[in-house]
């Protein structure tokens, strides 16, 4: 299969890689080598070495998680 474009996960670096479970084009920092998964898929079967990565890149600050050391975004 030819991959081409962004990265479905980061939407920053050019995908080279396609997942076996879900078909997302993803680059080498979000592909598992392991399970032929993208990294969100490794995570969800609870595969090693998976998990999702801290987004990059411009705009990254507006998807960054929120800091849960103080009070205010705790659930």
């Amino acid at each position: 299969m030819s991959v081409t474009g962004l990265c479905q996960i980061c939407e920053t670096a050019k995908a080279t890689h396609d997942c076996d479970r879900c078909g997302a084009l993803v680059c080498d920092d979000d592909w598992n080598r392991d399970t032929g998964f993208c990294v969100e898929c490794t995570a969800e079967i609870g595969g090693g070495g998976g998990g999702k990565r801290t987004p990059e890149g411009p705009g990254s600050e507006d998807i960054r998680p929120p800091d849960t050391d103080d009070e205010t975004h705790q659930l």
